[in-house]
């Protein structure tokens, strides 16, 4: 998806065009929103595209603040930031299906490590998720990414990582079955990564039983050297014996009726691997924090400072090497979805924080670009989880109104370093 602004005098409209990239065709018929951000993140005014996918949305007279522009295609939401003076947006959206043919399970990869008392497995699961349909469609119905947890499992933080987009908080629905839950954020076209983080009770030894929803390229289990990995007897299992910090077994092209059992014993937590981070950083990491995707994700893992955080941005990131690579260190640098949701925004499990924003050459923060971006997709999850009915009216605008704190302090802080640059 592409976004174009043009920045100039304030007016009284905005228009825009949206295009269907499904079919390389105007986008008809679709519902536009101007929300402002500010009072509650308020509707201001909503239209219609045209026939040839244009639209004008009013501004309220005296208006001058910050906005988003909410475009719905087949039921999906997407925004684009319309910052002060913003005269024009363009907005790319897709046809959506609850099944789409060219999405895949690239990799279910788990990092299993124990809690300092040794009584409790702490695990981040990653799946990652290709969507290579031809014409481009978007996964996205009540039950768009399904998964399975182990019994017993207490879901600690979630997030999910759009293609192209930032990491945002994205809360697991329980099925009907028990340990059956789904993710309800659409697969766009290109690679979706989700991210959930969850404990176990821990006596000594735990007996794994992963399930699969469909074929998975790879399955991978990450854990200390300390503790003892034992396939199950079919278990289709192998090392993979390059790992100089940690121990990792790989199943590849998983089927979901397959036995994928193992079953962990001992205890330990990931060391840090300062070499890794050292390499991978250097003068990087600031400019990388205002990077969208894997690069975000990536700098807040280089300063994470939790057992097994710390490594930076790989050396062979796409596994262009090494198909393994492109999945081992986003797990083993702890990928830094959950914990700080990547670029920025923190929400749902607690007051609304912000890292530090990223340095231009100048020496003046880099606001804009990946906090409107942020902004967008915690946007996008938050409607979601409102239409969804996981969110009452009162937790709806509680976030709403956190958003836009860290929307004021941010700008407000760009403001004030420019004025001091000048």
């Amino acid at each position: 998806m592409v976004a174009a602004f043009s920045s100039v005098a304030l007016g009284d409209s905005i228009t825009g065009i949206v295009t269907n990239k499904t079919t390389s065709k105007p986008a008809g018929g679709d519902d536009v929103v101007l929300i402002r951000l500010a009072q509650g993140m308020q509707e201001t005014s909503r239209t219609k595209t045209d026939s040839q996918g244009h639209f004008t949305l009013e501004v309220p007279n005296g208006d001058n603040g910050m906005h988003l522009v909410r475009v719905t295609h087949d039921k999906a939401n997407y925004f684009r930031p319309a910052p002060p003076g913003t005269q024009s947006v363009e907005v790319d959206v897709f046809n959506a299906a609850a099944k789409v043919k060219g999405v895949t399970s690239e990799a279910d990869v788990m990092r299993i490590q124990t809690d300092e008392s040794g009584k409790a497995l702490r695990i981040i699961e990653n799946f990652f998720v290709k969507n290579e349909s031809n014409p481009p469609l978007t996964q996205f119905s009540d039950r768009p990414f399904e998964f399975y947890l182990p019994e017993g499992a207490v879901v600690e933080g979630s997030a999910a990582l759009a293609p192209g987009g930032m990491p945002v908080q994205a809360s697991p629905v329980p099925l009907g079955e028990p340990n059956h839950y789904a993710f309800i954020f659409p697969i766009r076209p290109g690679e979706t990564r989700f991210q959930i983080s969850y404990r176990l009770p821990y006596s000594g030894s735990l007996k794994f039983a992963p399930r699969v929803m469909m074929p998975t390229d790879t399955v991978a289990i990450m854990m200390p050297k300390s503790m003892t990995f034992k396939p199950g007897p079919s278990s289709p299992y192998s090392p993979v014996t390059e790992e100089t910090t940690a121990q990792t077994y790989v199943a590849r092209n998983a089927q979901p009726s397959q036995a994928l059992d193992f079953t962990v014993s001992g205890t330990g937590q990931m060391p840090r691997d300062e070499g890794a981070a050292a390499a991978a950083g250097g003068g990087a990491t600031a400019d990388a924090s205002a990077r969208s995707g894997a690069d975000g994700a990536a700098t807040s893992a280089a300063s994470d400072t939790r057992p097994g955080g710390g490594l930076g941005v790989p050396l062979d990131p796409e596994g262009t090497n090494d198909p393994w690579a492109k999945y081992k260190w986003w797990i083993l640098g702890g990928l830094g979805l959950v914990m700080a949701v990547g670029a920025g925004i923190m929400l749902k499990n607690g007051p609304a924080q912000t890292v530090a924003p990223a340095v231009t050459g100048s020496g003046v923060p880099a606001v804009g670009d990946s906090l409107l971006a942020a902004m967008k997709e915690e946007l996008f999850a938050l409607e979601t989880d409102k239409l969804q009915g996981r969110l009452s009216e009162s937790e709806y605008a509680e976030q709403k109104a956190a958003l836009e704190v860290v929307l004021r302090r941010a700008l407000l802080r760009g403001e004030r370093a420019a004025e001091t640059s000048n």
